[in-house]
């Protein structure tokens, strides 16, 4: 029997700050620095020098500016899977639709998750904004590791914490209503997540799927074309009054609120609301937000998936759902990169089935299909 300890308090983030803006390295390193067990073991201005650093310092994170001269962030990135799996990176990236794209060819290729790198207002703003981005990522990594460490100090035979294998898991006697609508909450992870589950969602499924995934304005567009590309449905960013079409899978845009409402025209047919409501759970857009639309829009004919993410944004939300009879999935901890979002509906009771990654898909096609 494994015995029960708790290093969380011992252990001590080491990250390595890479970035070609001076400027920036300094701001990145000052706001780690302010963090409670963050040690900032180094910096480097380019790529070359940040694998140098990175293979003789063995950092636990590095934070990596994507576009740098010489050896961009993606190659390090690609060097750094292969040498250096255990190291997370967090990206920082600018506000552009380049930029978009090129984050999430880095979260293809192993990024534990990003940052965009804030360009206007005061210096002190900026700060601001890059420290409330970074702590929950850094709370995160700093308890993944206190996960190895214990698994490591109390084996001594693997360098890092097994997760449960996968299985799949229900609780209750089986669906109740065909699902009319599919509504999915996920964050950290998520982009590598919904291109595995998105290309398994039948053309003809029937049902239109609404989609939060936690990003900023011009990433979500971004992924929506990436998804698009490789999806038998039509996958598209969600535009405020358009009517909601089966076979289609809607994402909320990123910087602002989405939900679903049922039009004032005599057809009855169900429209798309955008709007600029305030965060809800330090989230915009919100998966809270838009479950409550879809309990009240389509009540029992319902399906709520929750998946890989930090927090705990969607679990109110899904309650309601389920109040109202909906069918509700979530992913489970073995294939999710954190198991936050997920969690607390699963210990709130409130899941019909657990699911991997990989069949996800098929639970989904179940419910709409009874």
């Amino acid at each position: 029997m494994v015995p029960e300890m708790d290093v969380s308090d011992s252990v001590k983030l080491r990250v390595l700050v890479v970035d070609d803006s001076i400027l920036y390295r300094k701001m990145i390193q000052d706001v780690l620095e302010e963090l409670p067990g963050v040690e900032v073991v180094g910096t480097a201005q380019d790529g070359h020098i940040a694998l140098v650093k990175a293979r003789s310092l063995k950092p636990d994170v590095i934070t990596l500016d994507i576009e740098m001269p010489e050896m961009d962030g993606l190659e390090v990135l690609e060097h750094l899977m292969v040498e250096q799996p255990e190291t997370a990176s967090v990206v920082c990236s600018i506000f552009t639709t380049e930029g978009a794209r090129i984050t999430l060819k880095a979260l293809e290729l192993g990024a534990f998750d990003f940052i965009p790198k804030p360009s206007t207002g005061t210096l002190e703003e900026n700060r601001t904004l890059f420290k409330s981005a970074i702590t929950p990522m850094i709370d995160a990594l700093t308890h993944l590791k206190s996960q190895r460490s214990m698994v490591i100090a109390s084996t001594s035979q693997i360098s890092r914490a097994k997760k449960p294998l996968p299985e799949l898991l229900r609780f209750s006697g089986g669906i109740r209503e065909k699902s009319r609508a599919v509504t999915i909450g996920i964050s950290t992870g998520g982009p590598v997540a919904l291109a595995k589950v998105m290309p398994d969602i039948p053309a003809d499924i029937g049902v239109p799927l609404f989609i939060v995934q936690h990003m900023p304005p011009m990433f979500t567009e971004a992924l929506a074309v990436k998804l698009n590309a490789v999806s038998r449905i039509w996958v598209k960013e969600a535009a405020d009054g358009e009517i909601v079409c089966p076979n289609t899978a809607y994402i909320a845009p990123g910087g602002k609120q989405m939900k679903v409402a049922l039009s004032s025209g005599g057809n009855r047919s169900v429209v798309i609301r955008i709007t600029d409501d305030a965060a809800e759970n330090n989230c915009k857009p919100s998966a809270d937000y838009l479950f409550r639309s879809v309990a009240d829009c389509y009540g029992r004919h319902a399906t709520g998936v929750i998946m890989t993410g930090m927090g705990y944004d969607g679990s109110e939300g899904l309650k309601l759902m389920k109040e109202r009879g909906a069918f509700i999935i979530a992913q489970d901890e073995s294939t999710s990169l954190i198991y936050g979002m997920p969690r607390k509906p699963v210990e709130m009771g409130i899941v019909d089935v657990i699911a991997p990654l990989e069949t996800i898909a098929g639970e989904i096609s179940r419910t709409v299909s009874g």
